[in-house]
């Protein structure tokens, strides 16, 4: 099970962090990350992250996002920095792994003045 928090309203040039909690039993072999879908297109790959710490961040947001990982407390954060409305979706937490294919119910975040 994942759970997202920490979207909400922000202004452009303005910052959030978003937090996801996994919980269950989970192979240490696995990747997280952040998926997103914004009204009216397909969800996408924002960010991900393995256990042995290898990053991939979709263009649109390198430089402006940042991807972490606690293995121990089994989270996954993103934070997102200069966001602009362009950024205005829902995030979706996804773990997947051997058998597993898991992803939250999302958090919203809106970017607008």
């Amino acid at each position: 099970r994942l759970v997202e928090s920490g979207g909400g309203l922000v202004q452009p040039g303005g910052s959030l962090s978003l937090s996801c909690a996994a919980s269950g039993s989970i192979s240490s072999i696995n990747t997280m990350g952040w998926y997103r879908q914004a009204p009216g297109k397909e969800r996408e790959l924002v960010a991900e992250m393995n256990n042995y710490g290898g990053i991939n961040y979709a263009g649109s947001v390198k430089g402006r996002f940042t991807i972490s990982r606690d293995n121990a407390k089994k989270m996954v954060y993103l934070q997102m920095n200069n966001l602009n409305p362009e950024d205005t979706a829902v995030y979706y937490c996804r773990l997947y792994s051997f058998g597993i294919n898991a992803w939250g119910k999302g958090t919203l975040v809106t970017v607008s003045s």
